[in-house]
């Protein structure tokens, strides 16, 4: 049996919830915090400032559901691109070179994330959850060499989001490379043999990429 089709006004309630999510991602990736008001939050998003509190509590409940939306997004397109590998160090090291491209491929997320750096290491969605997933499996597989997954996360966060600022303030021209040197030096952390780090990150990737964000 086939779910019912939204109504009229749960569509309008969506656009609503959506448009606000979206001011907000803007909000926080160009100043780097929310202190800012509803009303610039709403104004922001082209909506009544009467119906912010008809979608979100308070504004901390609108930025948690602004990150945990952009890094869950991110993290479920990566599942999908990458649900055909079956090499697990592949598929993290795949990940995290096209995460950090996304300071030239979708620069509004990027910020999100680098502004978010407590949400890659410990929330319960998106790329932590992720990320963790792909350490253990290449650790049990014996691609990798880890003591302890908590530790390896937290290398990658910090690798993976400062190698975004170094990026973001490179020529867009250099970025690719400079992405694939980071996944390079993170997968001799994990004593991955040489000639396996070279071949790796320099395979194809994926030929789609996130759509282009709106100016």
């Amino acid at each position: 049996m086939s779910e019912r089709p939204p109504t009229r006004v749960e569509r309008r309630k969506l656009r609503t919830r959506t448009a606000l999510i979206e001011a907000a991602q803007e909000i926080y990736a160009e100043r780097g915090d929310f202190d800012v008001s509803i009303q610039q939050i709403t104004e922001a998003a082209d909506v009544g400032f009467g119906t912010f509190y008809n979608h979100f509590p308070s504004k901390s409940e609108l930025l948690d559901a602004a990150i945990a939306q952009a890094l869950e997004a991110h993290a479920a397109w990566l599942e999908e691109l990458l649900a055909d590998v079956d090499d697990a160090a592949v598929v993290f090291a795949t990940s995290m070179r096209l995460t950090v491209r996304l300071v030239r491929t979708r620069p509004r997320l990027a910020k999100v994330m680098m502004n978010s750096r407590g949400a890659l290491l410990t929330a319960p969605f998106g790329h932590a959850v992720h990320a963790r997933r792909d350490l253990e499996a290449a650790e049990a597989a014996g691609r990798f060499v880890i003591e302890n997954v908590d530790v390896a996360l937290a290398c990658t966060a910090g690798c993976l989001i400062a190698t975004m600022h170094v990026c973001a303030d490179a020529a867009p021209d250099a970025v690719d490379a400079l992405a694939d040197q980071a996944v390079r030096s993170v997968l001799r952390m994990f004593g991955m043999p040489e000639a396996e780090v070279v071949r790796i990150v320099a395979l194809p990737l994926p030929s789609v990429e996130p759509s282009a964000e709106p100016a």
